[in-house]
């Protein structure tokens, strides 16, 4: 007997709980037993272009209305299903961490289909911020643990199998998120699907816990065989892993099957937000017009960028001016004249808050969120609920701090904050430390290098240098015997 016929006969009334997922050889509907699903979880593993999300969004189509969905989007594929479809698109850059956190026990609590979307985050906040929705979702009240699918895109990077460059304790909450996800969710009704462009760069714990297998297109030897051991095929026979279509995959799991199947993926109604993998006609103009279109007012394009590309506005290029202007209120009539305050001012109050930020060794190596959160928490605990800086004037002035620039004089310090006013946030701290150690006339050290660079791999900190030479920021001379120093251009280290 086929399979879903034995899925009928499992379910009071004959409810039905398959959806077609696309078509086997010969035409004849392949479906998938989301019931079954819910209770075994599902792993797929597509390299690019293999039509690994193509298969996610007919997956999510096909049962947008019969169970609830929890999508995990990197890159912002998913959120047209928002255009179809009554799931609530969450971006990942626009709240705190409490607030992903109490987003997600919302979502579980309401039974709302969501799309989690991280594009607006560099990789470590987006991993962290994957982490802690998880996690919240894991640890929702037992009252709201109700059935949900719980899709994770591009799996490798929440669950690396080896670690990377984030730093350990974004990995380790990933990694915990993650397996009590595919480990101990099942109890808590989350049925995790995970997708992966290599099997070789997903933590094995992570895999094993899957039942279901959809296994498309891949070239390396290591992921054939390790897709060919999942779906109990010998070794000589991965071969035909690498020759699968685009929009094919074998199948196997007591989901969809109980021997492997080549199944071709169905339509979809629903769109990824960009679509670049197609060919489309050359502009028809001929080369002197094309050269003209590209140097026209090149100058006056370029010239305004170089100063204010991420130059900050005058209030955010000092804190200290920052919160001067915001402790600022209109001159009260004599009869509303207080008695003077001698407390500390909402200005003493964040530039304290940030000086104990800086003063953790630990604060370097946690995200720019992170460290936000606890700053605000700080100066609202200390009784300023109103400091009035973003995250990115945050990051500046961390960074100026983290830096020791402050210990110099008046004169090198608007001298650094003139050269550093174009420089991106996240090489901004790093900058710095050599920006001083050349005011003073020193060679910057590279622990200290690698401590505002929140790393401690010496290969990072090798590529950030001559990342800073390439923009023209430093300048390295290399010495005999393997030495190198360092200096700014436009500096001049102080005489002997």
């Amino acid at each position: 007997m086929h399979l879903r016929d034995s899925h009928c006969c499992r379910y009071p009334n004959h409810v039905n709980t398959e959806i077609i997922i696309g078509e086997e050889r010969g035409g004849k509907p392949s479906t998938i037993d989301m019931e079954e699903l819910l209770a075994t979880r599902l792993l797929v593993q597509g390299n690019s272009g293999s039509g690994k999300s193509h298969l996610l969004r007919r997956l999510l189509e096909e049962s947008a209305e019969m169970v609830q969905q929890v999508v995990i989007d990197p890159e912002g594929d998913f959120t047209s299903l928002a255009d179809l479809f009554p799931h609530i698109v969450i971006d990942g850059a626009a709240h705190s961490v409490a607030e992903i956190e109490a987003l997600a026990r919302r979502v579980r609590e309401h039974r709302a289909s969501v799309v989690l979307a991280l594009e607006g985050l560099d990789v470590e906040q987006q991993i962290r911020c994957a982490a802690q929705f998880i996690a919240a979702l894991f640890d929702a009240p037992r009252e709201h643990w109700f059935p949900a699918l719980v899709v994770v895109d591009e799996a490798q990077m929440f669950a690396p199998a080896v670690s990377g460059e984030i730093s350990e304790e974004t990995r380790r909450l990933s990694m915990n998120a993650m397996t009590n996800l595919m480990c101990r969710g099942r109890k808590r009704g989350l049925a995790g699907i995970v997708a992966t462009q290599r099997l070789a760069k997903l933590a094995k714990n992570v895999a094993a816990e899957a039942s279901n297998f959809l296994m498309g297109r891949t070239f390396l030897d290591i992921d054939m065989i390790r897709a060919a051991d999942l779906l109990g095929m010998e070794r000589r026979q991965a071969e035909q892993i690498r020759d699968l279509e685009r929009g094919s995959f074998l199948a196997l799991g007591p989901a969809i099957t109980r021997r492997p199947l080549s199944i071709r993926i169905g339509s979809t109604r629903t769109g990824a937000k960009t679509n670049s993998s197609g060919l489309m006609p050359l502009p028809a103009a001929k080369p002197a017009e094309m050269e003209a279109l590209l140097h026209a007012e090149l100058e006056a394009e370029v010239a305004p960028a170089a100063i204010e590309r991420p130059a900050p506005s005058p209030v955010a290029e000092d804190l200290s001016r920052n919160l001067e202007i915001l402790d600022a209120e209109p001159e009260a009539s004599p009869a509303e004249t207080k008695p003077h305050d001698d407390g500390p001012s909402q200005q003493d109050i964040a530039r304290a808050a940030l000086r104990d930020l800086a003063a953790d060794p630990a604060s370097p190596y946690q995200s720019a969120s992170n460290l936000f959160q606890a700053y605000l928490t700080k100066c609202r605990a200390a009784g300023a609920h109103a400091v009035g800086i973003d995250m990115e004037q945050f990051r500046r002035e961390f960074a100026f701090v983290i830096s020791g620039i402050e210990g110099l004089d008046d004169t090198q310090v608007e001298t650094a904050r003139q050269l550093s006013a174009g420089l991106d946030s996240d090489i901004l701290a790093p900058y710095l430390v050599v920006l001083r150690a050349v005011l003073q006339g020193q060679t910057p050290d590279q622990d200290e290098l690698a401590a505002a660079y929140g790393t401690s791999s010496p290969g990072r900190i090798r590529r950030l240098l001559d990342h800073l030479e390439s923009l023209g920021l430093i300048v390295i001379r290399e010495e005999y015997g393997g030495g190198r120093t360092l200096m700014v251009p436009g500096v001049e280290a102080p005489a002997a």
